[in-house]
């Protein structure tokens, strides 16, 4: 997560999430392309999760989330009404706002992990969920296995190359061995 984002950096994301998902209402596509006509709007508009915790938040889905479609927080209140909202952000477009983006991002799209940003009125125990946990560390998991095969390819390329064929087949064998671990894994 990054702790400052260029405006061009949001424009460009922005464009992207609108060229590359529908939202579910309409008046998004609205505030969306507003945001990117102003760019002082820009500047206080901070991507983040759990945005609902913020002061001033505004939630949006595309059509494949099945999270709600809009809600807009402002202290104390939250409506669904996107007029409403629309009409704080043309009056304060000097406040800070937090802008929560749900759509299909796995695995995340480089353009929105270059624009999100930790979000500061998270309270302390809503932190990683053990479902995030868990799918961070099964990723990792399948990264390394990835990792260590195509490391042992490159040795098994080396012998052959220097007609060790003790080392080729020891490290043909450490290929199988892991391939065949990782397939009983798998089933």
């Amino acid at each position: 997560m990054t702790a400052s984002v260029s405006v061009g950096e949001k424009k460009q994301f922005v464009r992207w999430l609108l060229q590359s998902h529908k939202m579910k209402r309409r008046e998004c596509i609205w505030i969306l392309n507003y945001m990117l006509s102003n760019e002082e709007l820009l500047e206080k508009t901070h991507f983040v999760e759990e945005a609902h915790y913020c002061p001033r938040a505004m939630v949006m889905s595309s059509t494949e989330s099945a999270d709600i479609p809009f809600r807009f927080y402002k202290g104390n209140l939250m409506t669904a009404d996107a007029e409403k909202s629309f009409h704080d952000l043309r009056l304060n477009p000097e406040d800070d706002l937090y802008v929560q983006l749900n759509f299909p991002n796995r695995p995340p799209s480089a353009l929105y992990l270059g624009v999100l940003e930790e979000n500061p009125y998270m309270p302390k125990n809503a932190g990683i969920s053990d479902q995030d946990r868990l799918l961070a560390e099964k990723m990792l998991e399948e990264s390394m296995s990835v990792f260590q095969e195509e490391a042992i390819l490159l040795q098994i390329d080396e012998a052959l190359d220097a007609n060790d064929r003790e080392e080729f087949f020891r490290l043909s064998a450490l290929l199988q061995s892991i391939q065949s671990l990782k397939k009983t894994e798998s089933d």
